[in-house]
């Protein structure tokens, strides 16, 4: 069965033409699924009882369900962990801002694109466990989806969804740039890519491919270190796209689209969170449209890796912004759910598809 969010009307309608429903009642479904956002079939009450079982032998509802779900800070944010239908698992992190400070509150989801990352940063808990194989288009689409109809009874929605979960969005970019622009139709969830970050390691090729999508999309780099002799031991595919082929890549994304790039930098205590190298991060990415989010690592278990003292990564921020560089610190949130990328899988052991 093909899944349903991926399904154009007129893949919709066929088996109900077919079985001699009223040429309107496909429409009636994907208002149903997109609009009303109900969790099965059969929750679509305005369809025949006969009309909704043709959908559920034609249709997957959904590729995703929910095996856990976990929450912390106070209910500001949850992790989900999906069972996919070949037995594996991906994550989905859903983080609530409270308005403050001339700040709109916002709903934040960050999704996967892969199960498992290729990639193999030093790190990442993610790297570590692997990569298995990519998303598919309807695997992206139905984590927002999934969460979506679970944030609308508890009376909110999403604002904004950055790709910063398990995989390299870029390294599975047909079914990511998909996925995007299926959200933003006005016959799904009219998602304004505006409103999507796509997070990378530096996949130079696929920056400049995003760039001439015509997607506004906003841009964020991988970044973690400020020379190539580092970043090169942190990130592998760095022999690769040293770090200036990527800035160029990044400001040529930027240029052409109007957006500001946001360079994610990892703080590692003892590895890159010296202030001569933030110094030297400095000269890297000055840039009118850039900004730097300074991240302390979330603890992995068995690994020698540590965030940084608050102290440190205030220090650090301060020669960033005395420089001119806009620069935050990241909250850490859900280091009692396992909330960084990978953390929740490794502890759920994968079932074999069909158990």
């Amino acid at each position: 069965m093909s899944p349903f969010s991926t399904a154009e009307l007129e893949e919709v309608a066929r088996p109900l033409l077919a079985a001699g429903d009223a040429p309107y009642r496909a429409a009636q479904a994907r208002d149903w699924f997109w609009r009303r956002r109900v969790s099965s079939f059969e929750e679509m009450r305005t369809l025949p009882a006969a009309t909704r079982s043709r959908l559920g032998s034609a249709f997957r509802f959904s590729t995703l369900h929910v095996r856990r779900r976990r929450q912390a800070d106070e209910g500001l944010t949850a992790k989900y962990l999906f069972g996919l239908e070949d037995g594996r698992t991906v994550e989905t992190v859903v983080m609530h801002y409270p308005a403050g400070a001339g700040r709109r509150a916002r709903t934040t989801i960050c999704v996967s694109s892969q199960v498992g990352c290729p990639i193999g940063c030093s790190f990442c808990a993610t790297g570590q466990s692997g990569f298995d194989r990519n998303l598919t288009e309807a695997e992206i689409v139905d984590q927002l989806l999934e969460v979506s109809r679970h944030l609308t009874l508890e009376q909110r929605a999403v604002t904004n969804v950055v790709f910063m979960g398990m995989g390299e969005p870029l390294n599975n970019y047909g079914p990511v740039v998909g996925a995007i622009r299926r959200w933003s139709r006005s016959d799904t969830l009219n998602f304004s890519p505006r409103r999507v970050t796509v997070s990378t390691i530096g996949l130079v090729p696929f920056i400049e491919r995003l760039g001439a999508e015509g997607m506004p999309v906003n841009l964020a780099i991988s970044l973690h270190a400020p020379d190539d002799a580092l970043r090169s031991r942190m990130i592998p595919v760095n022999r690769k796209y040293s770090i200036a082929s990527v800035v160029a890549a990044a400001r040529a994304h930027a240029n052409r689209t109007g957006r500001r790039v946001s360079y994610e930098y990892v703080l590692l205590a003892g590895v890159n969170d010296s202030l001569e190298q933030a110094r030297r991060l400095t000269a890297v990415v000055r840039h009118p449209l850039s900004h730097v989010n300074l991240i302390p690592m979330n603890p992995i278990a068995g690994s020698a890796l540590a965030p940084p003292s608050r102290q440190q990564a205030l220090a650090f921020q301060g020669v960033l912004q005395a420089a001119g560089v806009s620069t935050t610190i990241r909250a850490t949130r859900g280091l009692d759910i396992d909330a960084a990328c990978g953390q929740l899988r490794a502890r759920e052991p994968a079932v074999t598809a069909g158990k």
